[in-house]
C-alpha cells in the first residue's frame, strides 16, 4: 500500500481521536510506517489555537469576527501542518514513506467556522491550495451523543455547545453529501470494534483498486 494521508472529521465527541489511534496501531502491525499528526498542530500557531478554543485569549464578544480569526489561524497552522520540513505531511508521505493520520484539516475549518455562503466562499479561498487526503472518513453522532460524551470533559472549548454543534453538524452532512474525493461515513455510535474493522475494509478495498491495472 502506498503511503496515505488519511483524514478523521466529526463533531466533538464523535471519536475521531480512538479511530485514528487504532488505524495508527494497525498500520503499524501490518509493518507498515504510520504517524499520528493531528491539528491544531503543536507549532507556535497550533498552541495559539488550543488557548483559543478554551477562550483564554481572543474575547469572544463577536462570534462572526471569533470564526473568521479561526479560519485564518487554522489556515495558517494547516500550512505548517502539510509543508513544514520536519514532519510535515507531504515530506512524511512522500520522502518518508509513512501513512500521516490527522484528525481535522480544512474540512473542519468549513464546518465550524462558517454561517452563510459568504464564510463559506471565504474559508474554501483560504484553504484552496491545501492538497486533497487520499481518504477521508467522517463520523457521524447525534448531537446529544455528541454533549453526553463531552459532559465530563475539565476543558471545556468554546464550541462545545448544543447550538454550535447543531449547526456543524448540518455543516458536515452537507460538506460530504457533495466531496467527490475517497470518502467514508460511518455511524459513530456503532462500536469502537466494528467502526474499526469497517476503516480497514474501506482502505483495504482502496488498496486493491489502486494496484488492479
Amino acid at each position: 500500500m502506498k503511503s496515505l494521508f488519511i483524514v478523521f472529521e466529526g463533531i466533538d465527541g464523535s471519536g475521531t481521536s480512538t479511530q485514528a489511534n487504532l488505524l495508527k496501531e494497525y498500520f503499524i502491525t501490518q509493518n507498515q510506517s504510520a504517524i499520528l499528526s493531528p491539528e491544531p498542530t503543536t507549532g507556535v500557531i497550533g498552541k495559539l489555537i488550543r488557548e483559543a478554543m478554551q477562550s483564554s485569549i481572543i474575547p469572544i464578544q463577536d462570534k462572526k469576527k471569533f470564526d473568521e480569526q479561526m479560519a485564518y489561524l487554522f489556515a495558517a497552522d494547516r500550512h505548517y501542518h502539510i509543508y513544514n520540513d520536519v514532519d510535515g505531511i507531504l515530506k512524511l508521505t512522500q520522502q518518508d514513506h509513512c501513512h500521516v493520520i490527522t484528525t481535522r484539516y480544512y474540512f473542519s475549518s468549513l464546518a465550524y467556522n462558517c454561517n452563510t455562503l459568504e464564510e463559506f466562499q471565504f474559508v474554501s479561498q483560504l484553504n484552496a491550495k491545501f492538497p486533497q487526503p487520499d481518504v477521508v472518513i467522517y463520523l457521524d453522532i447525534s448531537v446529544q451523543v455528541s454533549l453526553n460524551r463531552i459532559a465530563e470533559r475539565q476543558l471545556k472549548e468554546v464550541y462545545e455547545n448544543e447550538e454550535k454543534l447543531n449547526h456543524v453538524r448540518e455543516n458536515f452532512i452537507n460538506i460530504f453529501s457533495e466531496y467527490e474525493g475517497n470518502k467514508l461515513i460511518i455511524n459513530g455510535q456503532d462500536t469502537i470494534e466494528n467502526i474499526h474493522q469497517q476503516i480497514i475494509q474501506y482502505l483495504e478495498g482502496i488498496a486493491v483498486s489502486k494496484s488492479t491495472p
